[in-house]
């Protein structure tokens, strides 16, 4: 393999280009290397089949019934505009009513505009949540697939012989990942807690709970020369981390 294609292996124009993320100068030139060079046919297929396998495995389903709900709010929504219509012929027929029917409709459609508030930010907080979900999984992909992304074992000491846990360290995209497989056994009154001191900054990434997918990647703030903690807390954490309580850290050192 040439210097040359190693360099743009090692790059990100491939998994830019699966993402449909590459600017119309790096497209032309991915799809030229796919088309001359067998090393780069071979790694973007790869790449495609990951990707199909890791959207399948991370697909976000919609919230059960937020279809219905949307068709129900939209009829209703009808209905009401038609009763209100209507209610305004009639008011306009009954001078001797017109300003009772028109505080009355007035505060009908501002109720009405307020429910339409509510549910809009509903649907913008949905909205929002599922970009953010899903450029989770565009850099969990990344961090997954490139060539300079480090691997660290993290393996608990004697107080958590059991912990087991894979951190993804990529010094390029500055992102960080850490997959727990395995916690301990550990007192009802007793949980793990994560940690990560940033730039002098110690910050609280949470209470490890019970492993339902033992796939799931945990983000990690990053840093240069950065440390990750696993420490042994009260249950439901702490606010700061009990240094004797140390189990496990990652170092982000290059």
């Amino acid at each position: 393999m040439t210097d040359k294609i190693k360099k743009f292996l090692e790059s990100d124009l491939l998994e830019k280009y699966l993402l449909d993320a590459t600017t119309t100068e790096e497209t032309l030139r991915v799809e030229r290397y796919i088309a001359m060079y067998p090393e780069v046919s071979k790694t973007y297929n790869e790449l495609q089949e990951n990707l199909e396998i890791f959207a399948k495995l991370h697909a976000i389903d919609a919230p059960d019934g937020l279809k219905n709900k949307i068709l129900d709010r939209v009829k209703a929504e009808k209905k009401s505009h038609s009763k209100f219509y209507r209610y305004i012929a009639i008011a306009c027929s009954l001078a001797f009513v017109f300003a009772a029917a028109s505080f009355f409709f007035w505060n009908q459609n501002k109720s009405l505009q307020e429910e339409n508030t509510i549910v809009n930010n509903k649907m913008k907080t949905i909205e929002n949540n599922m970009k953010q979900q899903l450029e989770d999984v565009r850099n969990q992909f990344i961090v997954l697939n490139n060539p300079k992304t480090k691997r660290y074992n993290v393996k608990g000491n004697t107080k958590a012989k059991e912990l087991k846990a894979v951190a993804y360290i990529n010094p390029v995209k500055k992102l960080s990942y850490i997959n727990v497989k395995n916690i301990p056994n550990l007192p009802e009154d007793q949980c793990l807690q994560m940690w990560a001191e940033v730039d002098g900054k110690m910050i609280n990434i949470g209470v490890i709970k019970d492993i339902t997918d033992k796939d799931k990647l945990l983000a990690l703030p990053y840093g240069e020369n950065a440390m990750g903690y696993i420490t042994i807390e009260p249950k439901g954490g702490n606010k700061t981390p009990t240094v004797e309580n140390i189990v496990a850290n990652i170092s982000y050192a290059n």
